[in-house]
């Protein structure tokens, strides 16, 4: 019984995998607001030249999804093109590669060079890629400083750091010793004997991606309520004896459902006593009867990612323990994210929810003493804390390009995701929200995901995915 029920969920999985075609132009932004950023970017090289190449062709039969910073200044979603944007024209010319007729005839869509695509995208123009060589000898001749990005591209599942990690252990390996595509561009680029520099042009773009405009924050509020309807799709559905696996598989139906490309990472679900690491992704766990659920996992929507986490219990119900262990764990972040503050550094909102935080303390009833330790190890962490970040950024990366300034500026995106952990029991208690900093302070785009123990019980007694199913085919 429990075997057949597994195999459902997934079956609907695949088959919406199968099904999902890419777009080669999206529809995410307007076409003006991809030409505001090229315009940005202008402003910035001065009379330079930016050079971004497409990501290449996926092996085998996977779906393309382009690179992030690529994405960002075109939304084209073609292989191996390159992005040229002259600051001292003010124009951009997009290369395609070749093969478009066989992409067109074995996935129904392809780009071609010409005027149909120059009113697709936008740019001023749209040529085949063999001419970028000649575009490239003009700017060397003259002497144009050129700007590439230098960090290897961020496709789907990843951020920045996971792949300058990637790279550094390839590129150090004695048996491998492969440098990056980025590396190799950029050799190739210094070749030409340009008398002009070459720059990095990953500053540029990060810093503009830090501030989110209107759209992108609205397609990151819709990235993260696709996340909190797939997170209480789990919670419905949990039950002792189904296996983490399950419960992703309820996340990913929501995910599909509502046009995600995939997910923004990893799923992250634990039970039990794999509840005390942080990046536990195996999911192959049992679901034990007074046990506690952590479950973290977001899709990747639209280029645009969210990331929330919610910890429940594995039947529905909380133990007076585990009732005692989350709520002075939640008052203690509730005192946390009520400090925040628009343009505060985070050590100054640091200090002052410590203060909160002490109130919370002495008010506590507390009756188990590993609890307590708990709670004061999690509130004296943040009492000796010198840092300047509260979490980490999101946007088209779940650890998305760094804040530019020492302030929290509207416009700007993070979550915070406190952990509490009794190690010697080896479990804890994390949470996560989606923050957006606004002209008057914050909002949680996440809030309507339950949190208070009331609510979670309240959702956890509603029918899930599996008692529909069974009751679909008389089996309950």
């Amino acid at each position: 019984m429990r075997k057949a029920l597994f195999l459902t969920p997934l079956l609907l999985i695949a088959l919406s995998l199968r099904s999902f075609a890419q777009p080669v132009f999206s529809d995410i932004f307007p076409t003006e607001e991809f030409a505001a950023r090229r315009a940005k970017v202008m402003a910035q090289i001065g009379d330079g030249v930016a050079i971004l190449q497409g990501t290449t062709e996926r092996p085998g039969e996977q779906p393309l999804r382009q690179s992030n910073q690529f994405f960002y200044l075109c939304g084209v979603n073609e292989p191996r093109a390159i992005l040229v944007i002259d600051g001292k024209t003010k124009r951009s010319t997009l290369y395609l590669y070749g093969g478009a007729d066989r992409r067109e005839r074995m996935f129904g869509s392809a780009m071609y060079p010409g005027d149909a695509a120059v009113k697709a995208t936008g740019i001023e123009s749209v040529l085949a890629r063999e001419e970028f060589a000649k575009a490239l000898e003009a700017f060397a001749r003259d002497g144009r400083t050129l700007y590439t990005p230098y960090r290897p591209e961020v496709l789907g599942n990843a951020s920045s750091s996971d792949v300058v990690a990637l790279a550094k252990n390839t590129k150090d390996d004695p048996w491998d010793g492969r440098p990056s595509r980025e590396e190799v561009f950029i050799q190739k680029l210094k070749a030409l004997g340009s008398q002009g520099s070459l720059q990095n042009l990953d500053p540029i773009l990060d810093a503009m991606r830090a501030i989110k405009s209107p759209r992108e924050i609205a397609i990151i509020r819709e990235a993260t309520r696709i996340t909190g309807l797939g997170i209480m799709e789990a919670m419905r559905d949990a039950r002792p004896g189904m296996f983490e696996y399950e419960l992703q598989a309820d996340a990913e139906f929501v995910f599909k459902k509502y046009g995600s490309q995939g997910a923004a990472y990893f799923a992250l679900i634990a039970t039990g006593q794999n509840t005390l690491y942080s990046h536990y992704h195996k999911n192959t766990a049992r679901l034990q009867d007074g046990e506690m659920v952590q479950f973290d996992y977001a899709p990747d929507y639209k280029y645009y990612v969210s990331d929330v986490t919610r910890v429940f219990p594995a039947n529905g119900k909380f133990t007076p323990r585990q009732r005692e262990f989350y709520t002075i764990y939640l008052r203690l972040y509730q005192a946390l994210m009520t400090s925040i503050k628009v343009h505060a550094k985070p050590s100054d909102i640091i200090k002052e929810a410590v203060v909160k935080m002490d109130s919370v303390m002495a008010s506590f009833k507390f009756t188990d003493a590993k609890i307590k330790e708990a709670a004061t190890r999690f509130v004296e962490r943040y009492r000796v804390s010198s840092a300047n970040s509260l979490g980490h950024t999101i946007g088209m990366e779940v650890h998305d390009v760094r804040l530019p300034t020492q302030t929290l500026e509207p416009g700007q995106l993070f979550t915070i995701e406190p952990a509490m952990t009794i190690p010697d029991e080896h479990i804890g208690i994390r949470l996560e929200d989606v923050l957006l900093i606004t002209e008057k302070g914050y909002e949680n785009l996440s809030a309507f995901v339950p949190f208070e123990i009331a609510d979670i019980e309240k959702l956890m007694a509603e029918p899930g995915l599996s008692d529909k199913q069974l009751k679909a085919t008389g089996q309950k």
